[in-house]
C-alpha cells in the first residue's frame, strides 16, 4: 500500500480519493475549503493537512485534481504548494484538464527537484469518478507510468500511457472535441425527430443498436427530452476545455471548425443562464428545446 497526498476534493476529486482509502492506501487531501476535507475525512478516514505542501511531505504520490491551469499552479508551485514539500523519488500525477503547455512546465520544475511527473486527465464524468469507473489519459515517462498504473486503476476501468508529458492533455482534448460534436449531432437528431413528427424515445430506442450509437445517445437522449440539465459536466467547464483545444489547435494548426462553432453554442447557453446545465443542454437552443 502506498502513502498519497490528494489535492483537490471537487465532485470528481473527492471520489477518486474515496476509492484509494478504501482500497487502503493512506491518504492525506487538502482542499481550499477545509470544511470539504474534514468531511471527507469523517467519510473515509485517511487525515487533512492545511496546505498542498504539508500534504505531499510525506506522500509517495501527489495527486491533483483541480479547476484550470492557474489553479494548477497554485496548489503545484511556490512556498507552501505540493512541489516544496515532495520529496525526491516522490510522484506527482495530476488528473487536472489543463492545457498541455502546463503539463510540460510543471514537469521541467518536478524534475529539477529529482520528482516524477505524469499527466493523467480522466474521462467518465462524476458517475464514473463514484463508480469508479474512469479512462485515465496519460503523458510522461514510462518506467514513472510504470510506478503509478496500479494507484490509477484504482479509480478506472480504463488507464493508458499515450506518450511523453503532455499527450495525457492532448488525448483529452481528442475526446472533448468528440463529446461536443456528437452533442450536437444528438441535439439536431431530436429537434429534427420531433419537427417531423416521430416519438424521439422510439426513433433514439432503435437507432441506438445501429452505427449512429454512442455513450452520449444511449445515456442522455431522455433527459435530453425530458428537459432535464442538472446533472453531469457543466457548460462552464466545457467551454474551459474547449479554449484549451481551440487555443491548442491555434498552435499545431488542427482545422477545427465544427468543434468552433458547438464552442459558441455553448456560449449561447451560458447566456441564457445555462452555465451549470450539463453540456446536453445544447438542445434548449433550438426551437423545440425542452427549456425553450
Amino acid at each position: 500500500m502506498a502513502k498519497i497526498a490528494f489535492i483537490g476534493l471537487g465532485v470528481m476529486g473527492y471520489p477518486m480519493a474515496g476509492h484509494l482509502q478504501r482500497e487502503g492506501h493512506e491518504v492525506c487531501v487538502f482542499n481550499r475549503t477545509a470544511a470539504r476535507a474534514e468531511r471527507w475525512v469523517g467519510q473515509f478516514g485517511g487525515r487533512s493537512a492545511a496546505t498542498p505542501r504539508e500534504a505531499a511531505q510525506w506522500a509517495e504520490f501527489v495527486m491533483c485534481c483541480v479547476g484550470n491551469d492557474d489553479d494548477l499552479r497554485s496548489v503545484v508551485l511556490g512556498e507552501d504548494g505540493a512541489l516544496a514539500g515532495m520529496q525526491p523519488g516522490s510522484v506527482l500525477v495530476d488528473h487536472t484538464t489543463a492545457s498541455a503547455q502546463v503539463a510540460r512546465e510543471l514537469a521541467v520544475c518536478a524534475s529539477e527537484r529529482e520528482l516524477g511527473f505524469l499527466d493523467a486527465p480522466v474521462s467518465g464524468g462524476q458517475a464514473g469518478a463514484e463508480s469508479g469507473s474512469l479512462t485515465v489519459m496519460v503523458g510522461g515517462d514510462p518506467l514513472i507510468f510504470e510506478r503509478a498504473e496500479s494507484i490509477l486503476a484504482t479509480y478506472a476501468r480504463m488507464v493508458r500511457l499515450m506518450g511523453p508529458v503532455g499527450s495525457g492533455q492532448l488525448t483529452k482534448m481528442v475526446n472533448q472535441i468528440c463529446v461536443g460534436g456528437l452533442l450536437q449531432g444528438l441535439a439536431e437528431a431530436l429537434h429534427f425527430a420531433r419537427s417531423a413528427g416521430l416519438d424521439g424515445m422510439a426513433a433514439m430506442e432503435v437507432i441506438c443498436k445501429g452505427a449512429a450509437q454512442s455513450w452520449q445517445l444511449e445515456n442522455r437522449h431522455q433527459s435530453m427530452l425530458e428537459g432535464r440539465f442538472d446533472f453531469g459536466f457543466a457548460v462552464d467547464w466545457m467551454r474551459k476545455d474547449l479554449g484549451i483545444v481551440l487555443d491548442e489547435a491555434r498552435r499545431n494548426g488542427a482545422q477545427l471548425p465544427v468543434t468552433a462553432l458547438v464552442d459558441q453554442f455553448y456560449a449561447e447557453v451560458q447566456a441564457a443562464g445555462g452555465g451549470r446545465w450539463d453540456t446536453s443542454s445544447l438542445i434548449t437552443r433550438l426551437k423545440d428545446g425542452a427549456l425553450s
